[in-house]
């Protein structure tokens, strides 16, 4: 864990670092709504009563690299032990059939008679094969091209040729197939990920006179995000006007963000916000709803592009009602510095409280009048530190 390590200060949550739940939180967190995406990103759905199962077998590939590390390990070892102990199987029945084993213990048994094909005129399929034992080394030495030199084929038998043909075909495609699923878990989207992050807590408050839903999300890494998007989604529980009860029904909603449309420009951490207007799902959202009891989840996606893989990822997050903070607004983490802008990430998911009506948006844009009551906050400004410069020359009075 990077905050264990000190790298990152305690008080900056990621949304993939576990928390610490009080004890006293521990009865109410049995009561909250069942999260469709989780905090780090993982899809709270199971899958049960599959019955087409052979529909993962078609895509083999991907199949073994879903598997988790201990299985794909043992596939990986099991499939080099089996090719060599069936291929070993093969070259022992081969020098079984052409006699080599009963001509090889006749030479150890009376080494007068002549080595192979010396004076006594026999040539084996593969030399030096006395038993199986030599037979599966045999087959390791062909599979790996090790050529140790104390065994090889010879032009007496067609058909060990042939399997030394098939041997190598099997070799080749074994090793691209296992290698690629290697490569392929240890390069997965989602490890880019875990440095793609998004504050604790989401926030509404006024911005240009309405009332926003934002939330601040950062890279923790110098290599870019290529083509960077971001996308929201209200989860909820509606049913039709026929009475169809839809549990899971997913709502687009409209995002802004300090580039415009959806595609960002994610260098330093950026305050993604919503304009809560009469075509939001949240319009008639007040702080009275922001409770764990409500059936709310807003679900937020950042997709990219990685620079230095190519490789397209994404990272999800999700906010329940009781994460939303009513009357907030995020504090200021970007500070100019000797010249170049720093980013204070012990301060990432920090709010400060600013005047905001108890009211939803629709009552707000009905009534324009709460407003007026309204004090106003002092505008966020980007803090620069003054550096003190040292003159390089002094200016006299004095004729020289």
């Amino acid at each position: 864990m990077l905050s264990r390590k000190g790298i990152i200060p305690e008080e900056y949550v990621l949304t993939r670092l576990a928390e610490d739940v009080p004890d006293h939180a521990r009865y109410r967190a049995r009561e909250r709504r069942a999260r469709f995406v989780g905090k780090n990103g993982a899809c709270n759905v199971a899958h049960k009563n599959i019955r087409e199962q052979g529909r993962f077998l078609q895509d083999v590939f991907t199949t073994l690299v879903d598997l988790k590390w201990p299985h794909t390990l043992l596939i990986f070892t099991m499939s080099f032990l089996c090719s060599w102990l069936l291929f070993g199987m093969v070259w022992w029945l081969i020098a079984f059939a052409h006699g080599d084993l009963d001509h090889s213990t006749r030479l150890q048994r009376d080494p007068a008679e002549g080595t192979a094909g010396g004076p006594s005129g026999f040539v084996p399929c593969v030399t030096s094969i006395h038993s199986f034992t030599s037979a599966f080394l045999f087959s390791i030495e062909v599979q790996v091209t090790i050529g140790f030199g104390g065994r090889m084929v010879t032009e007496e038998c067609p058909a060990a040729i042939l399997v030394l043909i098939v041997q190598n075909i099997v070799g080749l495609v074994i090793n691209a197939i296992m290698l690629g699923c290697i490569f392929m878990k240890t390069s997965q989207a989602h490890r880019r990920a875990e440095t793609l992050i998004f504050s604790k807590h989401a926030v509404i408050a006024l911005r240009e006179g309405k009332l926003c839903f934002m939330l601040r999300v950062g890279d923790l890494r110098k290599s870019m995000i290529i083509s960077a998007t971001i996308r929201m989604q209200v989860v909820k529980k509606t049913s039709s006007l026929e009475g169809e009860v839809v549990p899971l029904n997913q709502i687009d909603i409209q995002m802004e963000n300090p580039v415009g449309g959806n595609s960002i420009f994610l260098v330093s951490p950026l305050i993604i916000y919503h304009v809560i207007d009469k075509n939001s799902p949240l319009y008639d959202i007040s702080p009275l709803n922001l409770h764990h009891h409500e059936d709310l989840e807003i679900i937020v996606i950042l997709e990219g592009v990685v620079e230095t893989t190519g490789i397209t990822t994404q990272a999800r997050t999700s906010y329940l009602a009781d994460e939303i903070l009513w009357g907030q607004r995020f504090v200021p983490i970007v500070a100019e510095e000797d010249g170049r802008y720093s980013v204070d990430y012990s301060k990432f998911g920090n709010t400060v409280k600013v005047p905001t009506p108890s009211c939803t948006a629709r009552q707000l844009e009905e009534d324009r009048s709460i407003m007026d009551t309204m004090p106003l906050s002092p505008k966020g400004t980007m803090r620069k530190r003054s550096v003190k410069l040292k003159p390089k020359f002094t200016i006299s009075d004095k004729p020289s």
